[in-house]
């Protein structure tokens, strides 16, 4: 009867190497540009209403961007950008969070946590407040994020427009800057292309 060999012994797994790189959007090469629209395009899907587009990463650009590198491969991001929120009709200087997404085959290891670890401190320090728009409360809820409960408009030229459907959807971070906050206010954001929240 023959026996097959031995499995050859394999020493303990490699451990990654994890990179948080903090960057401005002109600091980003056209090839981290690609690999980061590739992973917003994988974690986001082809639904006409949830797929991340050329608005979307409009809106993501011009501010501040986190980049996780996982064994020198980019494997999260996300970007804070500076917006003129209103609570109650008073302005607050915003960082409003963007482009928040994991590569699939990444995803359930910490990685988003971690670029989100490093966005709320970038919020916390230059901002008054943070806000998103999720679907995925629970994910944010546990880093802090409060979700808000008064009405969403957007300001435009022609006035303020009630937008119902964000309702519930939109969260926010206090910071040591930010005024009292009562989440049963209304709260409006400026216009922009796209999705305006």
């Amino acid at each position: 009867m023959m026996v097959p060999p031995p499995a050859p012994r394999r020493g303990p797994a490699r451990p990654s190497i994890v990179v948080v790189r903090i960057l401005a959007t002109n600091e980003l090469a056209p090839a981290e540009i690609g690999a980061i629209r590739a992973i917003m395009d994988a974690s986001f899907g082809d639904d006409e209403e949830e797929r991340f587009g050329d608005d979307d990463w409009g809106h993501a650009i011009g501010g501040t961007h986190v980049v996780v590198d996982v064994d020198g491969e980019i494997v999260a991001h996300a970007s804070v950008v500076e917006r003129e929120i209103r609570i109650g009709g008073q302005p607050v200087r915003t960082g409003y969070v963007e482009a928040v997404a994991t590569a699939p085959a990444s995803q359930r290891r910490g990685y988003g946590t971690i670029a989100m670890d490093a966005i709320d401190r970038l919020t916390r320090d230059g901002f008054a407040l943070g806000v998103l728009g999720t679907g995925e409360q629970a994910f944010y809820a546990r880093l802090g994020w409060q979700s808000w409960r008064g009405p969403s408009s957007v300001r435009t030229a022609a006035g303020i427009i009630p937008t119902p459907d964000d309702d519930g959807y939109l969260m926010v971070l206090p910071t040591p800057t930010s005024p009292p906050l009562d989440l049963d206010l209304p709260i409006s954001c400026d216009w922009r292309p796209g999705d305006v929240w």
